[in-house]
């Protein structure tokens, strides 16, 4: 039996809510780090970003011409399921909604280890560490819960902190810029091509993400427009800021020195302006965990609430509060999130949790290559909205993101594939299930 659902409140996010969505979701920890990586191969990972950034904003126009089509809370799922079918949509959804407690059990994490530059004492007290991962974590369930609007504004603010220090090095760091930093562009002692496209492998994971403001589509206004102007212009912004501030630093710190460097940012800030600018990096780095963290929870609920929807997903995650807010599901992932960040914490499941994480990535990325083709799918499938100019259009750009997607998952290694396909089809019994609980009612 169906549950009752509460009449949709009023859209509670507009255009710049959701872009905050889409920034904030991606600029998380890792870009305060991702210049030191980059540092070992020198400048010609400017290139790499490029590249990146390119394949990025092909896949943001993929979302933005799937979310005209079909606005609907789920994004991805939306997509894949009128395209391929329930099973797929399952199969895509229950691992992406896996990626996200993992990545907020990550973040919650990394948001303590930033904090440690001001409390010492996290660094060598793992209960406490614990506690204070815990609490941000129910927190901003907490916020969650209240009702989207409040999660949005919570975004939008830590968005613009998050990204202050970013843009003052990206543009004050260009005064200090040496291009003798840069040299030898290619440091990495392979081929052009090899350090290209290995640079392009480490980038690619600052842009997942860019589909967030496809996933809420039941609470933002004017979902048509809104939800594809947020993707592509998010999207822009992150690779706008992602080029520029590292083109900065490793115009100010030598790649060799920047290849050790434990804090890219803060040193390139200390080169800069001092000691004391170091600690205004690490405050950033801070906030820029906080407001992924909370744009992510967001996303745990959301992602479930439509999967209930179509009876795909056990009925308790449908359920939602006075503020059109699947309650039940955001308590029940940060429950589930809480237990990861528990091995996390456990020293013997240390490197457990780091696979869990690295397989998460994957899961993003068969949203990716399945998504590049659904808008083309849909349209054999209606044939009579089909015209031969848009259909040119549709087969061009689905190549582009489809062929670009299958390149990133070839370069998340074997490894990592074959353990990620596996973690998916475990969502098959569960499938099962579900259907047979439905058939019975």
């Amino acid at each position: 039996m169906a549950l009752e659902q509460t009449p949709p409140p009023k859209r509670s996010l507009g255009l710049w809510m959701s872009t905050a969505l889409v920034v904030g979701n991606m600029i998380g920890s890792g870009i305060f780090l991702l210049p030191a990586s980059l540092g070992a191969y020198g400048g010609i990972s400017i290139i790499g970003w490029l590249f990146t950034s390119l394949g990025a904003i092909v896949l943001a126009l993929v979302f933005s011409r799937l979310s005209k089509m079909m606005p609907k809370t789920g994004g991805p799922y939306i997509y894949i399921q009128q395209a391929y079918g329930d099973f797929a949509g399952f199969l895509i959804a229950w691992g992406y909604w896996i990626s996200i407690l993992a990545t907020n059990a990550a973040i919650s994490v990394a948001f303590v280890s930033y904090l440690t530059v001001f409390w010492p004492a996290l660094a060598t007290n793992s209960l406490l560490a614990a506690g204070v991962a815990l609490t941000i974590l129910w927190s901003l369930t907490l916020v969650n819960s209240l009702g989207i609007r409040n999660a949005g504004f919570v975004q939008l603010t830590t968005t613009i902190l998050k990204l202050v220090p970013l843009v003052l090095i990206a543009t004050f760091g260009l005064l200090y810029f040496d291009v003798e930093n840069l040299k030898p562009f290619n440091a990495s002692g392979e081929s052009p091509f090899s350090a290209i496209t290995a640079t392009a492998t480490l980038t690619l994971w600052a842009f997942v993400g860019l589909e967030s403001a496809t996933i809420p589509a039941d609470d933002v206004r004017n979902p048509e427009r809104t939800i594809s102007r947020a993707t592509i212009l998010g999207t822009l912004i992150c690779a706008a800021v992602y080029i520029l501030s590292t083109i900065a630093i490793m115009g100010v710190i030598p790649s060799a020195a920047l290849a050790t460097s434990s804090a890219p940012f803060a040193d390139a800030a200390s080169v800069m302006w001092g000691g004391w600018a170091s600690y205004a990096v690490a405050a950033g780095a801070v906030i820029s965990c906080f407001g992924a963290l909370n744009g992510w929870i967001l996303m745990q609920g959301q992602m479930p609430l439509a999967l209930a929807r179509d009876n795909l997903f056990p009925a308790i995650f449908k359920r939602t509060s006075k503020t059109n807010t699947p309650v039940a599901g955001l308590l029940i992932s940060s429950a589930l999130v809480t237990i990861l960040m528990g091995m996390n914490y456990t020293k013997g499941l240390v490197e457990q949790f780091t696979f869990i994480i690295l397989l998460a990535t994957l899961t993003c990325l068969l949203v990716y290559v399945l998504s590049a083709m659904a808008e083309l799918l849909v349209l054999i499938k209606n044939r009579q909205q089909i015209s031969g100019r848009k259909l040119l259009k549709t087969l061009v750009l689905s190549l582009l993101a489809f062929s670009y997607s299958a390149w990133a998952i070839a370069g998340s290694g074997e490894a990592t594939v074959y353990w990620g396909f596996l973690l998916v089809m475990l969502g098959v019994p569960v499938y099962v299930w579900l259907k047979w609980q439905h058939n019975r009612t």
